[in-house]
């Protein structure tokens, strides 16, 4: 039987599993009873078909098998840059090359199964193209609507999966209510960043992490936000393992954003219960594309996963961002998107507060690989030309400089 969707916090739920947001505004999730769910007992399934049992559907097929199983990594050289025990969930192994993939798997999955519509979003990012990838994978017709000022690398990264791509005049950030109508006019399943399918597929990095783990546990786990989509699902299955009686005390999450764009922050900051958004006015530019969102759809569901885990929302500059991205390179070899360059700049300075403490254990989450986003550095790559004849002395000299 498929689950109904339920508000996480006026408890109303509804049988219309298209349903994104509440009466009362807030976005929906699935409901699904994890009473009896083990970690320890996931059948034979791969990759995210592991959690069936918490899943709102037991089948996967084409690009979405590959999802999920992503690497959690100890890298003990970028304990000195955080201040405390670093763990790395590096989702950068996902098969589009970020997190996306989790929710595409589940979200795209389950509307193509129940319907011969095509898929759609709204992004010009990373969920632009795991939702085109995915719908490909199944041969099914995927819509991208994009900005009009869209970068023609940005337009290659998607276009490679044949979506059907309409640039958007006009206010971008708008579109988000006017899709919503648009799925109940044309045959075409919009599937934005709060669908409660995505959210479902996004809960599984949580799971994954306690498996890797396990009998330790993570003290907090720290992520970039925008949406607050990501921040929702990760909440989402810290609850189903505390259902479940994995979790007794639920690990603390703090949320970063850029500074340019940080209506999370600004409500958490406040000590306000919801997250409005910015006017335009308060929005810079940053290179930190993927979380600059003035207006997060899940913003006051993410604000709630933090203050019921005892957590944090903090802001990091530009200059903080880079600086983050060349340490994931130089200390542990991993090539980031900015993005995902911001927690470990947000647990740095929260270390530095005395948030966290240095003998606890934090889990970054990188949550998009940076092989897409090259040029985003102000450094120069040094480099200089020697005679083959003198290789073997100018190798000597330099390495012992």
């Amino acid at each position: 039987m498929t689950p109904s969707t339920v508000c996480y916090r006026c408890d109303r739920t509804y049988r219309d599993t298209d349903r994104v947001r509440c009466d009362c505004g807030e976005p929906l999730w699935f409901d699904i009873d994890s009473h009896g769910f083990d970690l320890n007992d996931r059948g034979d399934g791969r990759g995210l078909s592991h959690y069936a049992g918490a899943l709102p559907l037991s089948e996967l097929e084409g690009l979405a098998t590959a999802a999920g199983n992503t690497p959690l990594i100890r890298s003990q050289p970028l304990d000195e840059v955080a201040g405390c025990r670093v763990f790395v969930k590096d989702e950068g192994g996902n098969p589009t090359g970020s997190y996306k993939d989790r929710g595409s798997a589940i979200a795209v999955s389950r509307a193509l199964d129940r319907s011969d519509n095509a898929v759609g979003t709204v992004s010009y990012g990373n969920m632009a193209m795991s939702t085109a990838a995915h719908a490909a994978s199944r041969g099914r017709e995927c819509v991208v609507l994009v900005p009009d000022d869209i970068p023609p690398g940005r337009l290659e990264l998607i276009g490679q999966y044949d979506p059907t791509i309409l640039r958007v005049e006009g206010d971008y950030g708008g579109l988000y209510d006017e899709v919503l109508e648009l799925s109940r006019e044309l045959p075409v399943s919009f599937l934005l960043s709060d669908a409660p399918g995505r959210i479902s597929g996004y809960k599984t990095a949580l799971f994954e992490i306690y498996e890797a783990m396990t009998p330790a546990t993570p003290d907090a786990i720290a992520l970039p936000a925008s949406s607050g989509g990501f921040a929702s699902g990760i909440w989402r299955g810290i609850l189903d393992l505390q259902t479940a009686g994995v979790i007794d005390d639920p690990p603390r999450l703090y949320l970063v954003q850029t500074a340019a764009s940080d209506p999370i922050t600004r409500a958490f900051e406040a000590d306000r219960d919801a997250v409005s958004a910015l006017p335009p006015e308060d929005v810079g530019e940053t290179i930190a594309h993927s979380i600059g969102n003035p207006d997060p759809p899940s913003g006051t569901r993410a604000l709630t996963a933090v203050r019921e885990t005892g957590g944090a929302v903090c802001s990091v500059t530009d200059d903080e961002i880079r600086t983050a991205k060349r340490q994931f390179a130089r200390r542990s070899g991993f090539c980031v998107e900015p993005a995902s360059a911001a927690p470990l700049a947000g647990v740095a300075q929260l270390t530095e507060r005395g948030a966290i403490d240095r003998d606890e254990s934090v889990v970054l989450v990188p949550t998009g690989t940076g092989f897409k986003e090259m040029g985003t550095g102000t450094e120069a790559v040094r480099t200089e030309t020697v005679a083959r004849s003198g290789l073997s002395s100018q190798l000597e000299s330099r390495l012992s400089t």
